[in-house]
């Protein structure tokens, strides 16, 4: 094709698909740049959606509509769509470079020095929309790829030139971001955000001259990984194992003139503080130990919608993946369940692994939607999955941290009485269900189901994928990692150790069982010697072991 000296409407939209189709290409590879040692993170998965959204926008738009109407939507598409800190900050920048592309005056086209223009504004906007910007983070790449876009604009240089100029810059302000910021040097990675960031400039010359999008490096298999949360750049992460202990995200309707009081009163509450927005609508993202308070300071400029709040110290992030539906009648992963007999409350729960969704049907669950750990399903599978269940009342089990958000939205949107259980993780909905009847109100069944899953004490075991050290003791690659709500709590360098120390601190006096719940990677040997180990040193409890066959986590365990 011929290079390009103008960006219309239609190449505006296929930038963004070729950007979205990056991420989407990168996501593995760039949830990886993570400090934490193990396979986590979501940075990659955060930008990857943010512009899914932007996409979806720009799917409405009617095919011959003008440039200004394509940047109101990118624009417009990212704010709706932001996801976590990393997609909030990504959907700063593309706004102000759609704003810079909205100019009646620009329905001809983009060139080069209004390209430059734009990413110089998205840049101040972006260092802007952060209360304490941080060097060495995507806020760095953005600025020295903008100022490089700038100085080859001023020389002369057309569109390819600058979308080149700008493309070096960053790659080389990334490669730097170590030097800036000591957590990255110690974990030997760059920063994830700006790492996804530099491939909107591959997506630039894919559109401008035709260029092939950068393949996506290869990801080294890994057995197992999940920890409770990841330590990314400060004040820009995804999460932090230490400081504030919630992220709280939402949008806000309020005026533009009453924000900076609201960022004032935001800077007394916590850090890694990003408000981005304008024209009476902002994405507001903080971490925080004071929730109420968070949200407090928003009501009093205007109202807050869209709430999601995490815990980050008992976070596990998993690699996400695309939306996982309901199991279907010939699915692998445990298949849906005879059409079953009306009952006052029905339960619906989330689990992956053939062997957890039996024994889940088995405590009386009704439908079952195939997710879990790395795979998210949407708001739409969970409601799927509650308007099949055979109740007018149904109890939803969530069973991982990152879900809970989601399935909290089906209460607002089925016709039926939903109640949320927020279990964390299957052996949580497995003490849950045995508070269950049937016949009783939905009401009553979430408060003795939920007083149930929280009195569970669980744990898990993944493996490190690279040198770190931790409050158990230094790590290695290919350690096996005791992970707890807490955090690491156990290395050792076989997998049957880990588990033994991890049950070691967990398993306390007045302890009566143990559920083992084995998933890929476990063996004969390792459970015998579990078990051996539950013999010695803790005789009085006893131990129940289940084959669920999760991927990624070769052993759970729920401790009651």
């Amino acid at each position: 094709m011929a290079t390009q000296t103008q960006l219309g409407a239609h190449d505006l939209r296929a930038l963004a698909r070729a950007f979205r189709d990056a991420l989407r290409a990168h996501q593995a590879h760039i949830n990886r740049l993570n400090v934490y040692p193990v396979p986590d993170g979501d940075t990659g998965t955060n930008m990857a959606l943010t512009m899914e959204s932007v996409c979806a926008e720009l799917d409405v738009v009617p095919a011959d509509a003008p440039l200004p109407d394509v940047a109101r939507a990118i624009g417009h598409g990212s704010l709706m769509g932001a996801r976590g800190n990393s997609g909030v900050i990504l959907s700063q920048i593309l706004r102000a470079l759609a704003e810079g592309c909205r100019a009646p005056a620009l329905d001809c086209g983009v060139d080069g020095a209004t390209l430059a223009s734009a990413l110089r504004a998205a840049a101040t906007a972006a260092y802007g929309a952060v209360l304490t910007p941080v060097e060495g983070t995507v806020l760095t790449v953005a600025r020295e790829a903008a100022d490089a876009a700038v100085a080859a604009a001023d020389a002369g240089g057309g569109l390819v030139e600058v979308a080149e100029a700008a493309r070096a810059a960053g790659h080389d302000a990334l490669s730097r971001t170590p030097q800036l910021l000591p957590v990255l040097a110690d974990a030997g990675v760059v920063d994830a955000g700006g790492a996804g960031f530099v491939l909107l400039f591959d997506a630039a010359l894919h559109v401008i001259d035709g260029r092939p999008l950068p393949p996506a490096p290869v990801v080294p298999h890994e057995p197992a990984g999940s920890a409770p949360a990841h330590v990314d750049a400060p004040a820009h992460g995804e999460a932090t194992a230490a400081g504030p202990r919630y992220e709280v995200m939402f949008l806000l309707d309020a005026a533009d003139d009453r924000m900076d009081r609201f960022k004032e009163a935001w800077s007394r509450l916590g850090d890694s503080i990003v408000v981005v927005g304008g024209d009476g609508l902002w994405n507001c993202h903080i971490h925080t130990d004071d929730i109420g308070g968070s949200i407090e300071a928003a009501i009093a400029e205007g109202r807050p919608h869209q709430i999601r709040v995490t815990d980050l110290h008992e976070q596990v992030e998993g690699r996400h993946e695309e939306p996982w539906a309901p199991a279907g009648d010939d699915d692998h992963r445990g298949g849906r369940a005879a059409p079953a007999q009306s009952v006052r409350t029905g339960v619906v729960a989330v689990a992956t692994g053939d062997g957890l969704q039996r024994i889940l049907r088995s405590l009386g669950v009704h439908e079952v939607v195939a997710g879990g750990q790395s795979m998210n399903p949407s708001t739409a599978d969970l409601l799927a999955a509650v308007d099949a269940c055979p109740a007018e009342q149904v109890v939803l089990l969530p069973n991982n941290k990152n879900i809970v958000p989601v399935a909290e939205q089906v209460v607002g949107l089925s016709a039926k009485q939903v109640r949320v259980v927020p279990t964390r993780s299957v052996p949580e909905a497995f003490a849950a269900l045995v508070a269950y009847d049937p016949d009783e109100d939905v009401d009553v069944n979430a408060s003795a189901m939920g007083a149930a899953a929280a009195g569970l004490v669980a744990g898990e075991v993944t493996r490190a994928v690279r040198d770190s050290s931790s409050p158990a003791g230094p790590i290695r690659a290919g350690d096996w990692l005791g992970l707890s709500r807490d955090g690491i709590r156990a290395v050792d360098a076989t997998l049957a150790g880990a588990a033994c120390a991890l049950l070691e601190v967990l398993v306390a006096p007045g302890h009566e069982i143990v559920t083992v719940v084995e998933g890929e990677g476990a063996s004969d040997a390792d459970r015998r010697a579990i078990e051996a180990w539950m013999t010695e040193h803790r005789p009085g409890v006893a131990v129940e072991v289940h084959r669920g066959g999760q991927p990624l986590y070769p052993y759970l365990f729920g401790i009651e």
